[in-house]
């Protein structure tokens, strides 16, 4: 089993690894859906391209992309959609306050970067005790490029003044590991998270794999 040596902190990607928002991200785009006289999908269509966010949900309700005619025009109706209620249904996995609780408790540090815009982050995170001890929090716009670029997990190390090679980055999509491997950290796939529709993860080249939030632990060469 790979284990990490002078990790200093912990970082991790936000949907998908530390908070499960597949029902209110679904829930915006059905309800687009029940405007237009649509049929539910239901939540399992939507759940493994929830860590794409508007793009993965629009894709699934309506099969468009970016690319694609009348895109941007139904990307901004589901923003207002989901802003409204993205706190409902979202919740912090199971074992992730714990997992928090122990890094802090042997002195690890931690923080969050997401392809999230700020504009969502913030009121997700205020609206949350956990994320109160979170020491960096960078958003999809935080830096000039989102992940799979490095830059906001290079901000993220600068933010807590570490080399990237005293962090490791957990995260549940191909671009959090491409990230992580780019900005010289350890990674580490969430499998207890979306993961996508693309490559299966055994071939995204993490450092290691997690089945759950609290294995994270069993990584560390703790103090």
């Amino acid at each position: 089993m790979t284990r990490f040596n002078g990790i200093q902190a912990v970082l991790f990607d936000l949907d998908g690894t530390l908070l499960d928002s597949a029902p209110d991200l679904a829930a915006a785009a059905e309800r687009m859906r029940a405007r237009r006289g649509m049929p539910p999908l239901g939540l399992p269509a939507y759940r493994a391209l929830a860590s794409s966010g508007a793009r993965g949900m629009l894709h699934m309700a309506f099969g468009l992309g970016p690319d694609d005619e009348g895109f941007d025009t139904l990307r901004h109706e589901f923003f207002t959609e989901y802003e409204s209620s993205m706190t409902e249904h979202s919740k912090i996995f199971d074992e992730v306050e714990e997992l928090l609780t122990s890094l802090l408790d042997v002195g690890l540090r931690w923080g969050v970067v997401t392809n999230k815009s700020e504009r969502f982050t913030r009121p997700l995170i205020r609206s949350m005790a956990l994320f109160e001890t979170a020491e960096t929090v960078i958003s999809g716009d935080t830096t000039a490029h989102a992940k799979p670029h490095p830059a906001p997990l290079f901000e993220a190390a600068r933010q807590m003044r570490l080399p990237t090679q005293a962090c490791i980055y957990v995260g549940d999509d191909l671009r959090d590991i491409l990230a992580g491997r780019s900005a010289g950290m350890g990674t580490v796939a969430a499998l207890y998270g979306y993961l996508g529709t693309g490559p299966h993860v055994s071939t995204w080249g993490a450092d290691a794999e997690v089945d759950s939030p609290l294995q994270v632990l069993k990584l560390l060469e703790l103090p």
